[in-house]
């Protein structure tokens, strides 16, 4: 499940009753902004982290939910389409998850549902959650425009694969999604850079 801060995401899969991979929450110790090749690697075992514990339960499971994308490079790509962060943390980024990618610790989703709310209904949506201060969702809401072009593209590579709108739970289990051929083809990553603007 994706979408921008206060989009339903963490909402939607609890009340789905399906297992999930929770939302990486932040520990304070993560690498600055001072050397990019640390924080691509930090977030890159992040990330693969998250995707080794969601095929761990779909060994048992028909259904598995990740809150976020596992993958979550589209963040500092959103970000410099933005023009708030540089180019070479992408870079660095891209090159540290190409390398998960070859060695099957990451992959492609087979499905990725994304909703993108229009920005007033973001801000209802943050007004109306106590439960979360959500420092960055001013930042965040910025980067709409660039996570549909994101996701647009990933859709590209194998179409069918993505969707725009939360379906009901009962949906998404009965639903027979083909599973995407390669998840973790290095090929489809380079796919989806060839189909995304260029930074």
């Amino acid at each position: 499940m994706e979408g921008p801060s206060a989009a339903g995401k963490t909402t939607w899969c609890h009340r789905s009753g399906l297992p999930v991979v929770e939302e990486y929450v932040p520990s304070g110790r993560e690498p600055d902004r001072s050397d990019v090749s640390a924080q691509a690697a930090y977030w890159t075992e992040v990330n693969s982290a998250r995707w080794a514990a969601a095929r761990k339960l779909e060994m048992h499971n028909p259904v598995v939910l990740c809150d976020t994308d596992p993958v979550k490079l589209h963040y500092s790509w959103c970000l410099n389409r933005i023009g708030v962060a540089p180019r070479d943390r992408f870079a660095e980024e891209l090159a540290a998850v190409r390398r998960a990618f070859a060695e099957d610790r990451l992959g492609f989703a087979d499905v990725v549902v994304t909703a993108i709310p229009s920005m007033a209904t973001l801000s209802e949506h943050r007004q109306a959650d106590h439960t979360r201060q959500r420092r960055s969702f001013d930042l965040h809401a910025q980067l709409s425009d660039p996570l549909r072009q994101w996701y647009h593209a990933l859709d590209g590579i194998e179409p069918g694969h993505v969707l725009w709108q939360f379906p009901e739970p009962s949906d998404l289990q009965a639903r027979l999604f083909q599973p995407r051929s390669e998840r973790s083809d290095p090929a489809r990553l380079d796919r989806l850079m060839s189909l995304l603007p260029k930074l």
